[in-house]
């Protein structure tokens, strides 16, 4: 029987235990560097809308995994959970576009990459309900690794509201994954914001 694309790709992306050391080393001091930063966004959430200053979402993870994500709220409370690309503009309170626009509303998933549940960097995860997404995904071999807080998708300004695309970056990143190209990443991500 022949062997599938993406099963090739899984046995071809073997990079865990070195991702895992290289996201330990980065995201312990990042954790620590961001905490006042944290703080400071946290109490200005508060003041400026109502609910919580953390929002925690289910996202999909290594092997399909559900896993909560965490993020610095930047919405109203009452907005529905659907992806970026399907949500009304004026879900996001003034201060989340700040956030959105800089990024550090994504500052909390360095708890996730911490617990492993997501790496610094890779495919974005995506919400269980976007299923096609998912299903390239999983065509892919994109599923076999952590999903990360930037990718080579989101440099490249390519959105899930175009699965095929996106899932097709994400494969593209895993076959031509090296540590040095991981930072060259998080460098493009740090200038994009």
């Amino acid at each position: 029987m022949a062997q599938s694309a993406a099963d090739a790709l899984r046995q071809e992306y073997r990079p865990h235990r070195p991702k895992r050391i290289f996201d330990l080393v980065l995201a312990v001091p990042f954790a620590a560097l961001s905490l006042p930063v944290l703080v400071l966004m946290a109490a200005v959430i508060r003041v400026s809308s109502k609910g919580p200053v953390v929002y925690a979402q289910t996202r999909v993870g290594r092997h399909g995994i559900p896993f909560r994500c965490y993020k610095l709220r930047t919405m109203h409370v009452d907005t529905p959970s659907v992806p970026t690309h399907e949500m009304a503009p004026n879900a996001v309170t003034p201060v989340g576009r700040f956030l959105r626009r800089t990024k550090l509303d994504e500052l909390p998933q360095l708890w996730n990459v911490l617990r492993g549940d997501m790496s610094l960097v890779g495919p974005r995860p995506c919400l269980p309900e976007q299923e096609e997404l998912i299903r390239h995904r999983l065509h892919q071999g994109v599923l076999a690794v952590a999903p990360g807080m930037t990718g080579l998708s989101q440099v490249r300004g390519i959105d899930m509201s175009n699965p095929a695309l996106c899932a097709k970056t994400d494969a593209e990143y895993l076959r031509n994954w090296s540590l040095g190209r991981d930072v060259s990443l998080l460098a493009q991500t740090f200038r994009r914001s």
